[in-house]
């Protein structure tokens, strides 16, 4: 329906009924019959993230740079390469942000 009709419907309803009309039981029935609601299955994620973690740990194991901005970092002294892997956590956490409340928003 649109809008212009809302008015004039909710209108009419109101001039013709008095009051709630009795269900007589209808919305218990029908929330009995009803079946119950499935779970979803959280091992998918959880396989997806651990995955996800050791083929990120693979790829970067031998990479100089990433050892050199994670030796910087834990020594208080943050140099080029630290800031650069800060910067890309920083951003691939905020992208992940930014798509989970996304698909959020959708449902």
């Amino acid at each position: 329906m649109s809008d212009l009709n809302d008015d004039a419907l909710d209108q009419l309803l109101r001039d013709q009924f008095e009051g709630p009309v009795p269900d007589d039981g209808f919305c218990d029935r029908a929330l009995l019959a009803l079946p119950a609601r499935r779970r979803s299955a959280t091992w998918p994620l959880t396989f997806g993230i651990a995955l996800g973690g050791l083929l990120c740990w693979l790829t970067l194991h031998a990479t100089p740079l990433v050892r050199a901005a994670w030796h910087d970092w834990f020594s208080g002294h943050p140099t080029a390469p630290a800031i650069i892997l800060l910067a890309a956590m920083t951003g691939l956490s905020l992208l992940a942000l930014a798509w989970s409340m996304a698909e959020a928003y959708d449902r």
